[in-house]
């Protein structure tokens, strides 16, 4: 895949390579698309992240492309609908997660300075952490700042987001740069950590 040193873990499937090389660690701040990507690693709970990976599109039709407000209206027929489609994970639990996580969600971005992105990047002080970790063994699982980013998303009444969940979307989102220093991804990273800003 392109002779360049990466990461271990997207191996050489194409999907998961495009997918370490274009999103994973690139920092994100906007609102919609990190609840998109919480739901998503939610959904990933007990799986591997490529099985969601291949059903990403799947579930973006399906949730009305991860619209917070259309989704915080789903009823029962809703649930039904989303339990019938074998394109996405078909579990009760996860899939009221996703709607009850879109009424949190809106509560936080009406009634909140800053909003839900304010709520998760305050625990990075709205910057990513750069790591600099050489193999894949020094990459923790989780840390204190995803054990406090889960607990205020738990409190809140957020589900499926523990730490190591937590840690996997800060990993995603860019909070920190876990990019192994030997990955040509770890320098580009760090760069646009230093060039984008909270807006």
């Amino acid at each position: 895949m392109s002779g360049k040193t990466r990461c271990h873990w997207p191996g050489e499937d194409p999907l998961y390579c495009a997918y370490h090389d274009t999103e994973w660690g690139v920092p994100e701040y906007d609102p919609r698309a990190l609840y998109e990507k919480l739901v998503l690693d939610g959904f990933q709970a007990g799986l591997s992240w490529i099985t969601i990976l291949r059903k990403r599109e799947n579930f973006r039709k399906a949730f009305h492309g991860f619209d917070p407000h259309k989704i915080a209206r789903y009823g029962n027929r809703d649930i039904e609908r989303l339990l019938g489609n074998d394109g996405i994970i078909r579990s009760r639990a996860k899939i009221e997660a996703a709607i009850r996580g879109a009424r949190l969600w809106l509560e936080i971005e009406e009634k909140e300075p800053g909003g839900f992105t304010e709520l998760i990047w305050k625990h990075v002080d709205g910057k990513p952490r750069i790591n600099r970790f050489k193999s894949k063994s020094q990459v923790p699982a989780k840390t204190a700042m995803s054990e406090g980013l889960a607990r205020e998303l738990k409190q809140r009444g957020f589900n499926f987001c523990g730490p190591v969940i937590v840690y996997a979307f800060a990993q995603a989102i860019g909070m920190v740069n876990d990019h192994v220093i030997a990955c040509f991804r770890h320098g580009e990273c760090a760069r646009l950590a230093g060039s984008q800003k909270q807006s």
